[in-house]
């Protein structure tokens, strides 16, 4: 579905720059669109090869990287074009559209970028990390599971050991997204052997630093191309690869709404790929018919009207995390926290009944794989979107901030 103008584009108001990072700066938005359009065709030429070969996305990396799109975000005094995450936002949704693993890669890429930027620029090691970032167009991965931990990002049982100024991690590394074919990984663990699993770091490895050793494989579903495997890590830096902020706040203040903005964009964009397939169908099916309609038409409007709302959601996101930004606090608050990891819950699970709609509309033709209006694939794809970070643990941990916040008393509060 097409919005004419600004409903075409997640945005956030014009900011000055007062935002303290990720501001817009000297990116031409315009030209950053373009060249995502010129990966997005290149990422669906090979979704469904990527796809039934749970293979990496090769194609579409080298043409993010042949178009520059992996440094966007780093400062133009780091040589980056200043990109505010906004317009990563945008090109997430665009690569949505072509190929879901494609987007998650990129998002997942621009986190870590994100965390580096907030986080980092205090510190020399990770502002060299960032100069090279951009004209060598690294990749970069992050390992934020671990062991028996599962998804909870909030705990680590692997902990840096010191050795005067040099750190060893040894991590059971149970996911590391496309972890193979990284330039370098970002992964969490404790502060050191004696530390409590909440006290975490962030730290920062380039792939001569660390070696992994596969574990578990990926034949998952959907997200095949995230190529998201489980590896045993070993690696070893200086001391000054941990980033000097700690893990909570760089959680709370950037990874965590990063991620559910960035994967938010993603989803949108793959259910929007549903929509417009469905409506294909339904004009095809019309015009042969003599222009009734097909009996699935109903769920199409639904479906339409839903996409809708879901891209509203998300924009409205974005432009709550801008306003907090430009007003440099309310990051921790309750209030912040919760509507992130509710966008999380509410978009994944929006998405997914987007696309079931549209294989309704779409009928026997959506469900199958060998029509030019199949749906399987995307429906694969964006049933990863409750699990991925499960939705019952989030929804979990916002219990007892439900009970903390106040009924608006009017319907514009």
């Amino acid at each position: 579905m097409q919005m004419a103008g600004a409903q075409d584009r997640f945005t956030a108001p014009a900011r000055t720059r007062e935002v303290p990072v990720l501001s817009i700066a000297g990116a031409d938005i315009a030209r950053i669109r373009a060249r995502a359009q010129a990966v997005a065709a290149v990422a669906a030429a090979h979704a469904d090869a990527v796809d039934r070969a749970a293979r990496f996305p090769a194609e579409a990396i080298a043409e993010l990287r042949q178009q520059n799109l992996l440094g966007i975000m780093v400062p133009a005094d780091l040589g980056g074009e200043d990109a505010d995450i906004s317009t990563v936002v945008d090109v997430c949704y665009i690569l949505g559209r072509a190929c879901a693993a494609t987007a998650m890669i990129f998002a997942m890429h621009q986190i870590m970028v994100a965390c580096l930027v907030r986080h980092g620029r205090t510190s020399s090691w990770h502002c060299r990390l960032l100069r090279r970032l951009a004209p060598e167009q690294l990749l970069l991965a992050s390992s934020t599971t671990d062991g028996q931990g599962g998804g909870d990002l909030r705990a680590s049982t692997a902990a840096v050991e010191h050795d005067g100024a040099r750190v060893t991690l040894v991590k059971s590394a149970t996911v590391v997204s496309y972890g193979a074919e990284a330039d370098a990984v970002v992964t969490t663990a404790r502060r050191a052997s004696d530390a409590a699993p909440s006290d975490q770091v962030l730290v920062a490895f380039l792939k001569d630093d660390y070696r992994l050793e596969r574990r578990l494989d990926w034949d998952a579903l959907g997200m095949r191309g995230t190529c998201s495997a489980g590896f045993a890590l070993e690696a070893h830096g200086a001391d000054e690869q941990v980033l000097p902020h700690p893990y909570k706040a760089i959680l709370a203040h950037t990874m965590m709404p990063i991620a559910h903005l960035t994967w938010s964009a993603a989803w949108t964009g793959i259910a929007a790929a549903a929509v417009d397939r469905a409506r294909s169908f339904v004009r095809n099916t019309a015009r042969k018919s003599g222009g009734a309609l097909p009996p699935g038409a109903a769920h199409l409007a639904r479906a339409t009207t839903s996409l809708r709302a879901l891209r509203t959601m998300v924009a409205a996101a974005l432009q709550r995390y801008a306003t907090v930004m430009a007003e440099g606090g309310a990051l921790e608050t309750i209030e912040f926290q919760t509507t992130l990891n509710l966008l999380k819950v509410n978009a994944s699970e929006t998405a997914v009944t987007i696309v079931l709609g549209a294989m309704r509309a779409c009928g026997l033709s959506g469900y199958r794989n060998d029509t030019e209006f199949s749906l399987g694939r995307h429906l694969r794809d964006i049933l990863s979107a409750p699990i991925m970070i499960n939705n019952d643990r989030i929804l979990a941990n916002a219990q007892s901030a439900a009970l903390l916040l106040e009924v608006p008393a009017t319907l514009t509060d």
